[in-house]
């Protein structure tokens, strides 16, 4: 086994009125949500996909599938749980996670260092070895419109 593997994890939700907007476990208070079968945390759904990338694990669709009503409306960070223990299981820690938001509103600088605690949290690493980012696009494309928000992240892993 190599001593570290690298993943990259994308992921992209349509804002929605009638849902809280909930990124990176923090509750951002906005007119709208994210649409998606569970919380649809965009930022977590994104860090989970560059963790099980880099564990050549599948995705979250694989693991959480958006038909199976047990995930509806779920905390992504229960999920986070779930994919960290499958981490382990398969002899792998968190090095570290780097992930950018992409959104044209809300502000959201005020709410990264609760996201980042929070996914720090769950992914049982200090809170140093997890970094938070968010732009916009200058208002061009689905989330420089405000249609909806994406999220980029890359992680590195450690074998155990």
């Amino acid at each position: 086994m190599n001593a570290f593997r690298i993943g990259h994890g994308y992921d992209v939700h349509r804002l929605t009125a009638g849902r809280k907007l909930i990124l990176g476990g923090a509750e951002v208070p906005f007119d709208r949500g994210l649409l998606g079968h569970s919380d649809a945390d965009v930022l977590t759904h994104a860090v989970m996909d560059a963790l099980l990338g880099a564990a050549g694990l599948g995705d979250i669709g694989k693991l959480f599938p958006d038909h199976d009503p047990a995930y509806a409306g779920i905390s992504s960070l229960l999920l986070l749980d779930r994919v960290v223990e499958r981490l382990g299981e398969a002899g792998y820690r968190v090095g570290n996670v780097d992930a950018t938001l992409v959104a044209q509103q809300p502000k959201l600088a005020a709410f990264i260092p609760q996201m980042r605690q929070n996914l720090a949290k769950h992914l049982g690493v200090p809170q140093d070895q997890v970094n938070v980012k968010a732009t916009t696009e200058e208002g061009l494309g689905f989330t420089g419109t405000g249609q909806g928000m994406a999220a980029h992240a890359v992680a590195l892993l450690e074998c155990n």
